[in-house]
């Protein structure tokens, strides 16, 4: 059984329609699983912080970020991906 690894996904931006569906449809191509969700919208802008699952052999870390990254910029969102182990890091000493 391989090792869980996760990705944290961040969106930010003026919210339209399909935001949600355009982010996960990428996060399936590249074979990662959504395990947690949260999304607001507070005075017409979206947020949404996602934690995904990558860790299938079929899903590069840098592959998914290239076109979460490209997907942003089609759609005008700030879209940041990072590993979780960053903020594992942070809380240990």
């Amino acid at each position: 059984m391989s090792e869980s690894k996760k990705a944290v996904v961040t969106v930010l931006g003026y919210d339209r329609k399909g935001i949600i569906a355009k982010v996960s449809a990428v996060l399936y191509e590249c074979d990662a699983n959504i395990v947690d969700i949260s999304q607001t919208v507070l005075s017409g802008l979206f947020n949404m912080v996602l934690v995904a699952d990558i860790s299938s052999p079929d899903c590069a870390f840098d592959q998914l970020s290239d076109r979460l990254a490209r997907l942003g910029e089609e759609l005008g969102l700030q879209i940041r991906v990072q590993r979780s182990e960053i903020f594992e890091a942070m809380h240990q000493i």
